[in-house]
């Protein structure tokens, strides 16, 4: 039974329709639609399209990305429209975004972002429009950083019998990270009492014996990178603690008593320099100056001629009986109460005159008696 005319003209219509929708415009990159970068890396986000000989209007092809917070509006990255290209729109990818092919217009709108940082994870809409055809894709892009600045530790005694746990820590790095521990010398294998956790990177070696002394490798790892340090482990005898217990008392009880010493010198220097001062001083203030021995003579010769200015011939006699003495120096000192005694000089006629002496006439007596 043939279908009724209305039924296949129907059918005739609907497979216009088809093909008509076919011929409009098409996004062909939609292979990959997730992406996982390494920091400072680049990434090409593609975007191709076919266009239908339907789409007359103006071509535009523009790049947003999509915040994870449905409240805030979508950021346009960049924008090709009337055959020019506009870049200026988002601040933080300024100078490293760029269309693949410089002229999009020929089927090919993928993007490039150069010099990737974390910041730049996210959702991207590639959106195609030629009127009357619109599409669209979006990419998920992840940017990751790699495992940085890895340092290796040994922590725990390195003796015999004690148990060492070797550590590894990446400074930097996206999770998951993971570590793992290997042996680069000797044998190359792990000890059989070997621990490693991956999570944490600490390597635990129970019982230590001299065969584990060696150098160990750690590699951290994440989906877009490696880092790797190495330790080296040298197990050895235990140290005899008691020896260095009693080295340590002796060298503390030597310098003490050389301190002691040396306070002991500088104690007694200072009491030696203290007392010469002391005794310096005293001798400056209680030992008067020594008199001159010139004053000295011209005090007792002018006191001896005031006396000889005023002899009488009466007493001259007398003073010829005195010894004369000579004049006393200034280190000559008279117990006191004591007078001095003076012995008289001979003084010749002339002087006596001279001194202001009056001459008296004795009568001239003979042997017998008799006055002449």
């Amino acid at each position: 039974m043939e279908p009724p005319a209305a039924v296949v003209v129907v059918w005739s219509l609907a497979l216009l329709c088809a093909a008509g929708l076919t011929r409009s415009l098409s996004i062909t990159s939609g292979d990959q639609s997730t992406f996982e970068k390494a920091q400072g890396e680049k990434v090409t986000l593609p975007c191709t399209f076919v266009l239908s000989e339907d789409d007359e209007g103006p071509l535009d092809i523009e790049w947003v990305l999509i915040p994870a917070d449905n409240q805030k509006k979508e950021q346009i990255i960049i924008m090709y429209s009337v055959d020019r290209i506009y870049n200026r729109y988002y601040a933080a990818m300024t100078g490293r975004m760029q269309f693949t092919n410089p002229d999009p217009k020929f089927g090919d709108g993928s993007l490039d972002i150069l010099n990737l940082k974390s910041a730049d994870t996210g959702t991207y809409q590639c959106k195609v429009k030629k009127a009357p055809g619109v599409q669209s894709q979006k990419i998920q892009l992840t940017v990751l950083v790699k495992p940085a600045r890895t340092k290796c530790s040994i922590e725990g005694s390195q003796e015999i019998g004690k148990d060492v746990t070797l550590k590894c820590v990446s400074q930097e790095g996206s999770p998951l990270l993971s570590y793992d521990w290997r042996r680069v010398s000797g044998t190359q294998e792990l000890p059989a009492t070997s621990t490693l956790n991956k999570d944490t990177g600490e390597l635990l070696l129970k019982n230590a014996s001299r065969d584990y002394s060696g150098i160990y490798s750690c590699v951290a790892a994440n989906r877009v990178g490696t880092d790797e340090c190495s330790v080296e482990l040298n197990v050895t005898p235990p140290i005899n603690t008691a020896g260095i217990i009693v080295g340590a008392i002796v060298g503390t009880l030597l310098g003490l008593s050389v301190l002691t010493f040396l306070i002991f010198c500088c104690c007694k220097k200072h009491r030696e320099k203290k007392y010469e001062k002391e005794v310096h001083h005293d001798i400056r203030e209680d030992v008067p100056p020594p008199k001159s021995r010139s004053s000295t003579a011209r005090s007792y010769i002018g006191s001896n001629r005031s006396s000889l200015g005023s002899m009488s011939p009466s007493n001259m006699e007398g003073y010829a009986k005195t010894p004369y003495s000579q004049v006393p120096s200034e280190d000559f000192e008279r117990p006191p109460g004591q007078n001095p005694t003076f012995a008289p000089s001979k003084v010749a006629a002339p002087n006596l005159s001279r001194m202001g002496a009056v001459p008296v006439m004795i009568p001239a007596q003979s042997k017998d008696g008799s006055i002449v």
